[in-house]
């Protein structure tokens, strides 16, 4: 790795804060924006307790973990550059958690939703799933700063395990055991991990400004998701979801047939 990737990999987060520069900069570590990343981690880690219960598993509530584990990630990074905390220690600790709420998790809510009904195939399902995420993760820390910020390469982690606990979580809303779903279950586990290792760019939403003001109409729209998503969180998220995944492969196949056109009309 070059020194200049070097050392935009050590900013979480983008830039390197003063601290940092010092001789003998202070030990220690910053406490908010950790503290978010904890509690994704510990949603994380309550989604793969409440899915693995022998007695009785309660994949709603796992769901419903994974989803916040999503919302304290979304939070953990923007509040460290609100607040000039980044560090290379919370980059670390953002990643190690990720792994755990987004690819442990979704895979063993997976597996003991419906994989396991299959065996050892099963589980091998489930185990590429949790490779594919290690891999998604490491690729993306190593490329940062080098790639085009408004699209991820490949699905990202956050969303591919949106799209896992939601479609569980859906389906035992209606009451239908995993093993009558198997097909499914192994289905979009393996896609959503051959997406998170493909190189299909998705929008990042990154060139979203939060920090400056913004027209009353998009309060009111925001405000118009959120009860959207109240009225019925389950089929909401998932349609959401499954609309974000399948954007990339689309936007792929529109970019490849323009670029046919191009060259024909050359």
């Amino acid at each position: 790795m070059k020194d200049s990737d070097h050392a935009v990999y050590h900013l979480d987060q983008k830039t390197e804060t003063e601290e940092d520069m010092l001789p003998n900069p202070p030990r220690g570590f910053y406490l908010l924006p950790n503290l978010f990343t904890t509690v994704g981690l510990f949603a994380g880690f309550y989604a793969i307790v409440t899915a693995i219960m022998s007695t009785t598993p309660n994949f709603e509530n796992a769901a419903i973990a994974v989803f916040i584990a999503m919302i304290m990630d979304g939070l953990d990074g923007r509040v460290a550059r609100m607040t000039n905390t980044q560090s290379a220690f919370g980059a670390e600790y953002d990643s190690l958690s990720d792994m755990v709420s987004f690819g442990l998790a979704p895979a063993l809510i997976a597996f003991s939703w419906g994989l396991s009904s299959l065996g050892k195939p099963g589980w091998l399902v489930a185990f590429c799933y949790v490779v594919a995420t290690a891999l998604r993760l490491a690729r993306f820390n190593t490329q940062i700063g080098s790639t085009d910020k408004k699209y991820f390469k490949g699905l990202p982690s956050p969303s591919a395990a949106g799209l896992v606990a939601s479609l569980v979580w859906v389906a035992y809303e209606f009451g239908v055991p995993g093993h009558k779903l198997w097909v499914l279950a192994a289905v979009v586990t393996l896609c959503a991990a051959i997406l998170m290792v493909s190189n299909v760019k998705y929008y990042s939403f990154k060139d979203i400004d939060l920090k400056n003001k913004v027209p009353f109409i998009t309060i009111l729209a925001a405000v118009a998701i959120i009860i959207v998503v109240s009225f019925d969180p389950a089929k909401i998220l998932l349609t959401f979801f499954l609309g974000y995944v399948l954007s990339g492969p689309v936007m792929a196949i529109q970019r490849y047939f323009k670029m046919k056109h191009v060259a024909k009309s050359k």
